[in-house]
């Protein structure tokens, strides 16, 4: 009998701790800097000029549900669902932003697609606004992984993503084989980060699908946060695979168009080429 409940002790002792063990490990594993010792130092600056969440600014939005994701290492991410005006949403859409801007300064942009049928989902990237976790590029391209994933074992028969700046990075990065997407647009991304330090395997022109004619990519001529020089190469091996380009020459940076014209071209562009096939 006492050997009995001497092996049960151990079991209780032993399996939490090894299941808590396991977590530890992979937070450890996702949450290491690949881009050197600046790289949580720059994600603190990004994400302090991100400002505060703040759910006032969701006042009079129609449809907008609080949502959260838990990641494989056990990191809280929370973010903003904007349902579709249908009772069965056609699809969905994930918005994936720049690294200074949260879900609540954003979603409120996306209505239209509501009105078309679709989901909308923004979620604050690890670190940021409410979600919890290090700020870390590796971790980050992991979570958008696994929030796609997830998606995609929903019952949406239209896949979209509209990935700007910092959120083409972590798109590109995360690519792979089993992410079916139906349209994807990349705004403003630049082709490479090994230039910064990080491992070439980090660089997003090493990601480009063989066929890319699903995929939209943007860059302004204005846009002085990522150049036209720093997506010149992304753009023309995007090309060369059959992805559809647009490089204009009045456009700036995502969200930062000084004329509300310009950021309406933009918008009616990509939702153009997102739903109106």
């Amino acid at each position: 009998m006492r050997t009995t409940i001497l092996v049960c002790s151990l079991l209780i002792a032993v399996f939490p701790g090894t299941a808590h063990v396991k977590e530890s490990e992979k937070r450890m594993e996702l949450e290491t800097s690949v881009c050197g010792l600046k790289e949580p130092f720059l994600f603190w600056l990004w994400s302090s000029m991100a400002g505060s969440a703040n759910a006032s600014r969701l006042e009079g939005l129609e449809g907008v549900k609080d949502i959260s994701f838990t990641s494989i290492d056990g990191r809280i991410l929370r973010g903003y669902q904007l349902s579709s005006r249908l009772d069965q949403a056609r699809g969905y859409i994930l918005v994936l932003q720049g690294n200074a801007i949260l879900a609540d300064q954003l979603i409120g942009e996306f209505t239209r697609y509501a009105n078309a049928g679709y989901d909308v989902y923004i979620y604050d990237y690890r670190g940021y606004g409410r979600s919890q976790g290090k700020r870390r590029l590796k971790a980050m391209v992991s979570d958008v992984q696994e929030i796609i994933s997830a998606l995609n074992h929903e019952s949406y028969q239209r896949r979209l993503v509209y990935a700007f700046s910092f959120g083409g990075i972590v798109l590109m990065d995360g690519l792979n084989n089993d992410l079916k997407l139906d349209r994807v647009v990349v705004d403003s991304s630049p082709s490479r980060l090994s230039t910064y330090g990080c491992p070439q395997h980090f660089d997003p022109v090493s990601h480009l699908p063989d066929d890319s004619s699903d995929f939209l990519f943007i860059s302004g001529q204005r846009d002085t946060v990522v150049t036209p020089s720093m997506t010149k190469e992304l753009l023309t091996q995007a090309a060369e695979r059959q992805a559809s380009i647009v490089s204009d020459v009045e456009f700036a940076h995502p969200f930062m168009e000084t004329e509300p014209v310009l950021h309406q071209q933009r918008m009616d562009m990509i939702y153009k080429f997102l739903v109106q096939r």
